[in-house]
């Protein structure tokens, strides 16, 4: 049986105090790649800035490979966790190869991992295309080889080419053992890659079922995502 290397129980999480996800559970397997769904306003980024110690939760727990979370985020990504926030994670000023050697991986496996880098080392971050600015930051997260990743929004503002390359990476990583949970709005390209879906809907959890089942009830999940009821 593949080993659990996230898991959230009852987990309620939010900010000043007021939840915005009620009493979560969810498990993401070793080799599993798992797609978060919802509307705008479901809870999807909450829940992954929880998940990775960026935000406390109001209740509930967390635990990664098998033992409690302990520590906020950088305490997290020590211990195997990756986490790319919505934004490209790219420092602006510092050209592709500074930016790839504030990275955990080693550099060499990154251009491994996208050969697009190769060539535009000297390039300054802030002149990068969003699509180069994204695959820099997934590939120098991947080339940490994290035990579970956490992606948020990985097609935001992106040429549907590039997020299908950019989903294919994680494919292909997740096929090795990677966990991944990852946040995307288009359910039709997430179900396309992910084994998994969870949809929220108003910070709750309302399915979470194989992609086999949930691929022929695309139009369903529309309307769970915004409580229309057929």
């Amino acid at each position: 049986m593949p080993e659990v290397v996230l898991e959230a129980r009852s987990l309620s999480c939010g900010y000043d105090g007021n939840a915005v996800v009620h009493e979560l559970d969810l498990v993401v397997q070793a080799g599993e790649m798992v797609a978060l769904l919802g509307a705008n306003g479901a809870g999807k980024s909450t829940t992954l800035s929880s998940l990775a110690g960026v935000i406390p939760p109001i209740g509930g727990s967390v635990d990664l490979f098998g033992s409690p979370a302990q520590g906020g985020l950088h305490r997290r990504v020590r211990s195997g966790l990756g986490f790319l926030k919505e934004s490209s994670s790219v420092f602006p000023s510092l050209t592709v190869a500074q930016n790839l050697a504030l990275g955990r991986g080693d550099a060499e496996r990154v251009y491994e991992i996208a050969p697009i880098l190769r060539g535009i080392e000297r390039r300054a971050g802030g002149v990068l295309s969003g699509g180069q600015q994204r695959i820099l930051g997934v590939a120098r997260a991947l080339a940490a080889e994290p035990r579970v990743l956490l992606v948020d929004e990985l097609s935001l503002g992106l040429a549907p080419l590039i997020t299908a390359q950019l989903l294919q990476l994680l494919r292909e990583h997740a096929d090795r053992g990677t966990a991944i949970l990852f946040v995307e709005q288009n359910a039709a390209t997430a179900l396309s890659v992910a084994d998994r879906g969870v949809v929220l809907r108003r910070g709750r959890k309302v399915v979470d079922a194989p992609t086999a089942e949930l691929r022929p009830r695309l139009d369903d999940l529309h309307d769970l995502y915004f409580g229309i009821e057929r």
